[in-house]
Order: C-alpha cells, then sequence, then structure tokens
C-alpha cells in the first residue's frame, strides 16, 4: 500500500478553517511559513481566481507565493484581500 503525499490546500475548504490556520501561522511561523501559507490557501481556492481578483499573473503568483520567494508586500495585500483575509493587531498580553 503506497502512501500519497500531505497537501494542507486539500483541507483549506472553507473560510473558517483558512482564517485558523493562517492565524496559527501568524502566530506561531516567521516570514517565511506566511508567504507558504498564502500560497496555501491561495492553491486551495485557486490560483485562477486569485488571479483574476488580484491582476497578477497566475506563474507571478506561483513565483510569489513559493517557497524561499521575498514577494513585494502590496503582493501579499493583494492576495489578502483575494483570499477574503485581512491583518488585524492586538495588543499583545505580558
Amino acid at each position: 500500500m503506497g502512501t500519497s503525499k500531505f497537501d494542507i490546500a486539500d483541507y483549506l475548504d472553507n473560510n473558517e478553517m483558512i482564517a485558523e490556520y493562517l492565524n496559527a501561522v501568524l502566530e506561531e511561523g516567521d516570514n517565511a511559513d506566511v508567504i507558504n501559507a498564502i500560497g496555501h490557501i491561495a492553491k486551495a481556492i485557486g490560483m485562477t481566481k486569485i488571479s483574476e481578483e488580484t491582476g497578477l499573473s497566475r506563474p507571478s503568483l506561483y513565483k510569489a507565493l513559493s517557497d524561499g520567494a521575498k514577494p513585494q508586500f502590496a503582493t501579499i495585500m493583494k492576495v489578502l484581500k483575494a483570499i477574503a483575509g485581512q491583518i488585524q493587531v492586538s495588543p499583545k498580553s505580558v
């Protein structure tokens, strides 16, 4: 019996799951983790749909959201809006 490769995008099938995943990565991850998470979410929603909503080409999206990429903040914000996400800041407890 073979095993299949785990792909988190397969489990990001509703807005609540997407929000929980992204919030967990924002809380515990680093820059690269956040970029990868946004890429997973974009893949789950569909790169064609994200491309249409952001005005960025699919190849540009794949490149910007790939391992080791350092996309511009404007690109990240466009993708976040396209995936119906937003960044919120809350006070940190000491």
